[in-house]
């Protein structure tokens, strides 16, 4: 008979016992909870903290169910659609000869502080080395440039 009783929904995250899905206990189950806790001896606190859980799920449950009996769909089923999705123009693409230019220059600053600050023969070599690098890429870009622009001009 006691299958036939009202069944109360209790659901995981209580902070004491992990489970896959939310069990189901007849009332005459939740009492027997209720001395185990006793004879566990829980603090009240922990034994108040299960039974709200308890009521806010079965509370929980009376609401899904009404909006079943009244819609006729479980609200969990229904799923919202993600939010669309910001297409955002492209930031204009900055040319990789400019960026060099300002690479240079930054580096050309730097080696000054560092040589206001005395540190400049420590750091004299490997800058100038940064530099002409960026300088052999300006220059294969150059080049690049200067054969697309002599076939534009070539072909009529």
């Amino acid at each position: 008979m006691a299958s036939r009783e009202r069944v109360e929904a209790v659901t995981k995250g209580t902070g004491f016992w992990r489970c896959s899905k939310p069990a189901t206990y007849t009332p005459g189950t939740c009492k027997l909870l209720r001395v185990m806790m006793k004879e566990s001896k829980l603090t009240n606190f922990q034994q108040r903290h299960i039974m709200d859980t308890m009521k806010r799920d079965l509370e929980k449950e009376k609401r899904r169910l009404q909006n079943i009996f009244a819609t006729g769909k479980d609200p969990e089923e229904r799923k919202r659609k993600p939010p669309p999705v910001r297409q955002e123009d492209p930031a204009p693409e900055l040319d990789r000869f400019e960026e060099l230019v300002k690479e240079i220059q930054d580096r050309k600053e730097f080696l000054a502080d560092m040589e206001a600050l005395g540190q400049g023969r420590q750091y004299r070599g490997i800058i100038l080395a940064e530099i002409s690098q960026k300088l052999r890429e300006m220059e294969d870009i150059d080049h690049k440039r200067s054969e697309e622009l002599r076939k534009a001009l070539a072909t009529p």
